[in-house]
């Protein structure tokens, strides 16, 4: 089975005008070497403190705490999202998911539609600039040839289009019927009983060399579909946990193994001299899971309450580091809010590229990284999940429809709406919404402005 790779009008139209406008264009292997590569590495329900640099006791994550060594790691960096489609959408536009037209998951079935041809991508974006594009590992933002990768920006594709896949098989086996899922540019291709993550890091790697040939910046995203189920750590890593009780075993088996196979693209890129120009993201796309399809949980959301789909802390804050020895800090902390909208902006504003002619959700960051003293640009952000919503301004969070899919407490009759002041109690464990009316108030206005905007491009 193939698809034929789709090129969307967008992009010729994002190239031609910055041809007119005199965009940054390289025309020089010398003007190309001085702008940063980008590598996105998104990760997959990984719980909110599960990494040793977040304080993990039982975890062994060294390319984690690397990356945080030599750069900035975040405190309350937020997915778009408490599911996989929406927040990958979010942060690939740079817009609110339900504006982005993706506001859940998409199917994981071929023919089947997903992210909007009219959206404009990190990839077209860094694409219109000069800009090699890459995508490894997972998409599931749609399965038709204008939604796959190579229709919404990247020059090449290797992985599986739906949400996820067995690691040895590249069956998709958890909504019938069972279908094998492993492309490469729009073409089914078959590696039976290779490990993926193996796979992974081998086309991460030729995708570096060959960017490095062509002296072309590149932009790499690689959406590594791990821990996501199924948890398939490898020998080594299921013997180092052997002693810990199970599901946590298994998934923190996963989470090193997946660890370990970072380490080996930011080795390569060492090897190769491009780490210093180099910007590396690395970031999960929502919190941990507790479905039965991961023995009930194995992540930690540590003090934050909720999981994957649900929009307490634990749903929505995320691991979240930035690294890029050349230019910014190392070592150091960001408490500011901060979003995963806001990486599109960001890229193009320490990228200097143009932003894309839409409305963003999203605020470029790079003030952020400069000083830890700057404060977050938003005053308030929005998330809404089927019938949970949430905003959030300054410490204040209300929450509608509330669900905790981690179960630290009950949710009553009374809890419809539920606030929070997260500077106070980061648990979320003791509903507010009775003792500050006034509040309650407020929040439910903004977040009627949001809705009532929602539909504005």
């Amino acid at each position: 089975m193939s698809f034929n790779i789709y090129i969307k009008p967008s992009a010729f139209l994002i190239f031609a005008c910055l041809i007119i406008a005199g965009g940054p264009l390289p025309s020089t292997a010398q003007e190309s070497k001085q702008k940063p590569n980008v590598v996105i590495i998104y990760t997959d329900d990984q719980g909110s403190i599960d990494a040793n640099c977040y304080g993990s006791k039982d975890l062994v994550t060294p390319t984690f705490d690397k990356l945080a060594a030599t750069g900035i790691r975040f405190t309350q960096m937020y997915s778009p999202s408490a599911i996989c489609s929406a927040s990958r959408a979010g942060m690939l536009t740079g817009r609110l998911p339900q504006r982005a037209g993706v506001p859940g998951n998409v199917s994981s079935h071929p023919g089947k539609p997903g992210l909007p041809v009219e959206e404009v991508t990190i990839a077209e974006m860094l694409k219109g600039a000069g800009y090699t594009t890459g995508h490894v590992g997972k998409w599931h933002l749609g399965y038709t040839p204008e939604t796959m990768p190579n229709g919404q920006g990247f020059d090449s594709s290797f992985g599986h289009m739906g949400g996820c896949i067995d690691n040895y098989s590249h069956f998709f086996y958890w909504v019938p019927p069972n279908r094998h899922d492993l492309w490469r540019d729009g073409v089914e291709i078959w590696e039976d009983g290779v490990f993926f993550g193996d796979s992974m890091v081998r086309e991460c790697n030729a995708f570096i060399d060959r960017s490095k040939e062509s002296k072309k910046p590149f932009f790499l995203y690689w959406a590594i579909n791990w821990p996501h189920y199924p948890l398939q750590g490898t020998e080594k890593w299921r013997e180092h946990y052997k002693g810990i009780p199970s599901p946590r075993n298994k998934y923190a088996a996963f989470v090193s193994s997946m660890d370990e196979r970072i380490g080996l693209v930011v080795d390569h890129l060492e090897k190769q001299g491009m780490r210093d120009n180099t910007i590396i993201i690395l970031q999960s796309d929502h919190g941990h899971s507790t479905e039965s399809r991961t023995f009930g949980g194995g992540g930690n959301a540590g003090p934050y309450r909720g999981a994957k789909g649900c929009l307490f802390e634990g749903g929505i804050r995320v691991p979240s580091i930035i690294s890029w020895p050349a230019e910014i800090a190392k070592g150091e902390v960001r408490d500011q809010m901060t979003t995963g909208c806001d990486w599109l902006p960001t890229l193009a504003d320490i990228c200097d590229v143009p932003l894309p002619e839409r409305r963003l959700d999203g605020k470029s960051i790079s003030r952020v990284l400069k000083s830890k003293d700057e404060p977050s640009p938003h005053k308030s952000f929005y998330w809404q999940l089927g019938n949970q919503w949430v905003v959030r301004e300054g410490s204040w969070k209300l929450l509608g429809n509330p669900k905790d899919n981690a179960n630290k407490g009950p949710i009553g009759k009374d809890d419809k709406l539920f606030l929070a002041n997260l500077e106070k109690d980061v648990s979320e464990m003791k509903n507010l919404a009775r003792d500050y009316p006034e509040t309650v108030k407020r929040l439910k206005n903004l977040r009627d402005e949001y809705v009532g905007g929602l539909n504005s491009k």
